[in-house]
């Protein structure tokens, strides 16, 4: 069993996890009423119009300003680069893998963006500052505290994304401030048409995600994580977080009854195998309903876990879909 000592945002786990510390998520069983409140209300496919500017308080309450449209973006963090790639932007550098994947620019294209040295968690501040950049976009739970090395040199953007709401707001807050209106209005619009086809189709079926590298494993939860938010919508989610800190086990995902389970497999360094090949010499992996019916799925950790934007969300609720069939 897992102990968490201290609460983990699980973004800074999807970068550097090493089979340590994970927080705060518990089972529970959530009565008929309150799995109803947690798939919200029914999502709207209008979309309100985008009116460029130059100055806007974005979702997460910043305000944030330019002089003039950026030309030149940095991203160091994944739901940047799927903004841009939904605006028609490439980003000047990155360093995120989610662009290789095939519904963004490929590998070959990918490998025509400077990736920022550094890592996910400890970006080069003078790696950012060569490309001259325009705009900066971070998450600001990791890296905002580079923003004063970077301030009088560029305008850095930290975002906070925790719901696919979140992730729309920003993806429109970028719209605006790039003059991408059109390109803005038609993602969302088909990001919203394809939650809402999903949500009239919602499965009764028992999902989960689960996520890390080794027995040490973490569990998304519709509160904390955007790609998870997404599921009391198109699935029975029997899983919320706790909130305090925690600890959870294969027995308490046993205990859930669930039916299809998706894997993010994380790794620090080399990849050294997949997750669920690791849970699987644990002897109570094979008695998990969705074990024992085959409905184990591993999934691509840059778009389930990193990516958080409408593109990647888009890609999260066609492969769902498809499992929980």
């Amino acid at each position: 069993m897992l102990r968490s000592p201290s609460r983990i945002v699980r973004s800074w786990i999807t970068a550097a996890l090493v089979g340590s510390v994970l927080v705060g998520c518990g089972s529970s069983a959530e009565p008929a009423s309150e799995k109803a409140a947690a798939a919200g209300p029914k999502t709207d496919v209008n979309v309100e119009p985008i009116k460029a500017t130059r100055t806007l308080t974005d979702t997460g309450g910043l305000k944030v300003s330019l002089e003039k449209e950026p030309e030149r973006v940095v991203c160091l963090f994944a739901l940047c680069d799927d903004i841009l790639t939904e605006l028609g932007i490439v980003p000047t550098a990155t360093n995120s893998a989610l662009l290789a994947h095939p519904d963004f620019l490929g590998e070959q294209e990918a490998k025509k963006v400077d990736v920022i040295p550094g890592g996910f968690i400890a970006p080069e501040v003078e790696a950012i500052l060569s490309h001259k950049p325009d705009l900066v976009i971070g998450l600001e739970d990791t890296h905002g505290k580079l923003a004063p090395a970077l301030k009088g040199a560029t305008t850095f953007w930290p975002m906070q994304p925790e719901t696919w709401q979140d992730s729309v707001g920003y993806l429109r807050d970028v719209a605006a401030l790039t003059g991408r209106t059109a390109e803005g209005e038609k993602a969302e619009k088909a990001f919203r048409t394809k939650l809402a086809e999903a949500e009239k189709n919602k499965s009764d079926k028992a999902a989960l995600i689960i996520y890390g590298s080794d027995e040490n494993f973490g569990v998304a939860t519709p509160e904390t994580d955007v790609g998870a938010s997404l599921f009391p919508k198109i699935a029975d989610y029997p899983w919320k977080s706790r909130g305090v800190e925690g600890s959870y086990s294969l027995e308490e995902i046993l205990a859930a009854d669930v039916d299809v389970l998706f894997v993010e497999t994380l790794s620090f360094g080399e990849a050294d195998g997949k997750l669920s090949e690791k849970l699987a010499k644990n002897p109570l992996w094979g008695k998990i309903p969705a074990v024992k019916n085959g409905d184990v799925h591993e999934v691509n950790s840059e778009v389930w876990a990193k990516g958080r934007g409408t593109r990647s969300l888009g890609i999260v609720l066609d492969e769902a879909t498809a499992a929980l069939r």
